[in-house]
C-alpha cells in the first residue's frame, strides 16, 4: 500500500447535460399530457429521470466511499472494503468484508486511477505509469 496522502476528493455523476434529454422528454410528452386531465401524471416520468440525473452519484475521498441514490446514501470506510470489483459492463462495485457488494454509480473502469489518486494510497493505481486504460464497449 502506498503512503496517505492529502488529496482532494473525486465526484462522479452522470452529466449535466443529461437534462436536456429530460427537457426534450418533457417537450414530447405535453402534447400527450393534455390530451386529457388525468394524462398529466406523465410529467413524473421526466421529473424523476432529472432527479435521478442530479442526486445519484459517488464520491470518493481518502478516509471513505460514500454513494448517493435517490432515495438515500450510504458511506464505507476504507477499511470496510475488501475492494473492488469491475463487471463485464465495466461497472464497478465496492466489495466489503463478508463478499456484500454495493456499485458505484458512474464510475467505469478508465475512472479507476482516479478513485485510486482520490484515495489517499489506500486503492493501488490499477494502471502502469503512463498507461491508457483499455477501451469500453
Amino acid at each position: 500500500m502506498g503512503a496517505v496522502t492529502d488529496s482532494p476528493a473525486a465526484i462522479f455523476r452522470m452529466p449535466l447535460t443529461a437534462l436536456i434529454g429530460v427537457f426534450v422528454l418533457t417537450v414530447c410528452i405535453t402534447p400527450v399530457a393534455f390530451g386529457a386531465p388525468w394524462l398529466q401524471v406523465l410529467y413524473v416520468v421526466p421529473v424523476a429521470i432529472a432527479v435521478w440525473v442530479i442526486r445519484t452519484r459517488t464520491v470518493v475521498d481518502r478516509d471513505n466511499v460514500a454513494v448517493h441514490r435517490v432515495l438515500g446514501s450510504e458511506q464505507i470506510s476504507w477499511s470496510e472494503l475488501e475492494g473492488l470489483r469491475v463487471d463485464e459492463r465495466s461497472r464497478v462495485w465496492a466489495v466489503r468484508h463478508g463478499g456484500k457488494e454495493l456499485m458505484l454509480p458512474a464510475v467505469r473502469v478508465q475512472d479507476l486511477s482516479v478513485v485510486a489518486a482520490a484515495s489517499g494510497g489506500r486503492l493501488p493505481d490499477p494502471l502502469p505509469a503512463g498507461a491508457t486504460p483499455p477501451a469500453t464497449g
